[in-house]
């Protein structure tokens, strides 16, 4: 399986999992409620996250550069990090909520730069056995037990 496939797959999960918390953050009325769904959407974006630049940004970083994309990935991460920091230290429900869902909005925006931008330019750039290779070093990393 390539790298691109494999990424596109999770995106597919994530992007159920957004739809779900778009569906249920507003109704919810308990702050432990909306900061354990966000705990949870830190974890698996933050695996996605460093696999995802270990194994595709890193060996297309010059590729970025040169279509002047990765500050705004960069920006992407940071706002992304920002709004998950800000629904941790959330003292409301309605702060909490908004920052839930301004988090997914921000994911949703740099997975759509992610499948737009960075899956086409991998495939172009990238031969097919290095796209394989890489999707083998990414199944190698999701069999590894997390620390």
């Amino acid at each position: 399986m390539k790298i691109t496939e494999a990424l596109q797959a999770e995106h597919f999960v994530f992007h159920n999992l957004f739809d779900y918390l778009e569906k249920t953050v507003p109704n919810l009325q308990n702050l432990v409620e909306i900061k354990a769904l966000a705990n949870l959407l830190e974890a698996v974006h933050e695996a996605h996250s460093h696999v995802e630049d270990e194994l595709i940004l890193e060996p297309l970083t010059h590729c970025l550069d040169n279509i002047a994309q990765a500050e705004n990935f960069e920006a992407e991460h940071k706002e992304i990090d920002e709004s998950m920091l800000g629904v941790q230290n959330a003292e409301t429900v309605e702060e909490a909520r908004h920052l839930l869902l301004r988090t997914v909005h921000w994911c949703r925006k740099h997975f759509d730069r992610e499948e737009r931008i960075i899956f086409p330019l991998a495939e172009e750039w990238l031969k097919d056995k290095n796209l394989t290779d890489l999707g083998d070093a990414w199944k190698k990393q999701r069999q590894q037990p997390t620390e």
